[in-house]
């Protein structure tokens, strides 16, 4: 099937991919059970009215969306669809458990869970997990599964990039499933979650749910036992996670009849003063979180790659290229990226999702010409729209705590969907103390962030004078060449054009020894460059769409950003 207009575009990673049973590995790397069962695969789908249909008309390959072309639907949905699917599973002879959950990695936007003809669970949303206990719900034959799902792009509710006319930097929407669905039989009581915060010394476990004693072995078997919920676990000669030496402490949990396994790292982030200027500091050092904006797209499967090794390459090429933070930006991944983040080594700056309407005028043009300042308490007036944003932004808060690479959040990006920043800093303050808060990245400051967060584009990248909190240049750069044989289509969008490879690599390379590395001193601790790859009219990746090719040469680049390391490791000993 071919889309009209736009080019076939197809990653490594389909050709590994089980077409069958794709995305079959257990999906929740922080907590793990040997009990699983994957739902992915051919799935029944219909588009069609209010009720459920009783003959579904095409096969979906699930957990891809229907606007994919891994899905085998690959086409758009109509706005004001109801998407429904349909699948029948038989659970396995034996004794499993005493509960059984359906767990769901993200429906995008609003569904409705049916087993056997009665509502198991419904939820609001696209980027987020949810569960059901379903042992009530199933009997020991063949069970029927339904899920009803309905995706307006209603601006109440987090969206992001999508937008159902994409071009420049609006994406191509996503709909329905996207992640992995899967069942697991657990004990009654069973451990629900883990809560981990840790600093270079201690983590602190919280265990909710599960029986009352609680037995902890490490991988070199070293054994804690105790009664309650939390316990703080102290390593001798702790070892600290960085993009050096991502170091994890990983471990088994029994409470019960339950057992899970999962892991911890020791890590700290914090600000202090150092020579004259405030920094950023990593396990009590100055540091320089040095990244790549990392949108998440995949032209096979839009919001989610073939294989998790999408995203495992797309971590390891920042490496290569010397950078070691990516910024999630305005989406939210499964929890295997992050995982492989935890276990690779590279650090996470975590953007909320914006919801509300975004205006070119207001959020772009004026602040890229100067109009940096604006009041913003009569901004985004609805109400409910409100509530839901910070409803969801403090549920990322608690879907990602326990991941060390996360570090860092952003709560409002160019003033899109913003209201209160100060009260919304706070907020999300007060639930997660342990990371550094950017209230406003790139524009239309108040009174209250971690960090002096500013974009650069059109323009050299300049700082006339310290700041009193550190600096991260959270966007830049944004340097845009079209590679024939990778492109999604003939439109291009990007901050600087380029025809030559050979310019495009010199021109990036004298931005950061010439424009960047004077910046370290005066107190930059963080730097995003835009972006990690090419999407649809976007040409402005390092790789290509399709992650076929590289546009830069890796030694080159990392020579580069080692000497930017070396500022920092001067700032370092001089304070010392």
């Amino acid at each position: 099937m071919e889309k009209k207009g736009y080019n076939i575009l197809t990653t490594p990673y389909e050709e590994k991919m089980s077409a069958e049973l794709p995305w079959g590995d257990y999906p929740r790397p922080s907590l793990v059970r040997e009990s699983y069962i994957s739902l992915n695969g051919k799935w029944d789908f219909a588009v069609s009215g209010e009720e459920y249909p009783e003959v579904y008309g095409e096969k979906i390959l699930v957990p891809f969306p229907p606007e994919s072309r891994l899905s085998g639907v690959f086409r758009e949905i109509p706005e004001g669809s109801v998407l429904y699917y349909r699948r029948t599973f038989t659970l396995p002879e034996g004794e499993w458990g005493d509960r059984l959950l359906l767990h769901f990695g993200a429906v995008d936007q609003i569904c409705e869970v049916r087993v056997n003809g009665r509502v198991a669970a419904e939820h609001e949303g696209g980027y987020l997990p949810f569960s059901a206990d379903i042992t009530e719900l199933v009997t020991k034959g063949e069970n029927t599964l339904e899920v009803r799902a309905v995706d307006d792009l209603s601006y109440d509710y987090p969206y992001g990039k999508q937008r159902r006319r994409r071009g420049g930097m609006w994406y191509t929407p996503v709909s329905g499933i996207w992640q992995s669905v899967w069942l697991e039989f657990v004990p009654d009581p069973y451990i629900e979650r883990l809560i981990i915060t840790s600093d270079t010394e201690c983590a602190h476990i919280e265990v909710v749910g599960g029986g009352e004693r609680k037995k902890l072995t490490l991988s070199d078997g070293t054994v804690y036992e105790w009664q309650g919920a939390c316990i703080d676990i102290r390593p001798e000669s702790p070892r600290l996670w960085s993009p050096e030496e991502p170091y994890l402490y990983e471990f088994t949990l029994e409470s019960g009849e339950d057992r899970v396994s999962s892991y911890f790292a020791l890590r700290e982030i914090s600000i202090r003063e150092v020579l004259g200027v405030p920094r950023l500091l990593l396990n009590g050092k100055p540091y320089l979180f040095n990244g790549l904006l990392d949108q998440g797209y995949y032209p096979d499967g839009i919001f989610l790659p073939a294989t998790a090794e999408g995203y495992y390459d797309d971590i390891m090429l920042t490496k290569s290229l010397g950078f070691n933070t990516l910024r999630k930006h305005i989406k939210i991944e499964p929890d295997i990226f992050y995982y492989l983040c935890d276990k690779l080594g590279v650090c996470v700056f975590q953007d909320m999702v914006n919801n509300s309407g975004y205006s070119f005028l207001l959020d772009t043009a004026l602040p890229t010409v100067g109009l940096k300042s604006m009041p913003d308490g009569m901004r985004h007036r609805s109400k409910r729209s409100r509530s839901i944003f910070q409803k969801h932004s403090l549920a990322i808060v608690d879907y990602l705590r326990s991941h060390p690479s996360v570090l860092y959040y952003t709560v409002f990006n160019e003033g899109w969907g913003q209201f209160n920043a100060d009260e919304n800093y706070r907020l999300i303050k007060a639930q997660d103390p342990t990371r550094i808060i950017d209230a406003t990245s790139g524009w239309f400051v108040r009174r209250e962030s971690d960090v002096d967060s500013r974009h650069v584009y059109f323009k050299p990248v300049k700082v006339k004078k310290p700041s009193d909190r550190p600096i991260v240049i959270s966007e830049f750069g944004g340097y845009s060449l079209r590679c024939e044989g990778h492109l999604f289509g003939d439109d291009n969008y990007g901050y600087k054009l380029y025809e030559s490879e050979e310019q495009f690599e010199n021109d990036l390379i004298k931005l950061y020894s010439e424009e960047i590395k004077p910046l370290i001193k005066m107190g930059v601790s963080g730097l995003i460059y835009t972006q990690v790859s090419d999407i649809e009219d976007e040409t402005n990746g390092v790789i290509t769409y399709d992650r076929r090719h590289i546009k830069l040469h890796a030694e080159r680049v990392r020579e580069v950003m080692e000497s930017l390391y070396r500022e920092i490791d001067f700032c370092s000993e001089e304070d010392s």
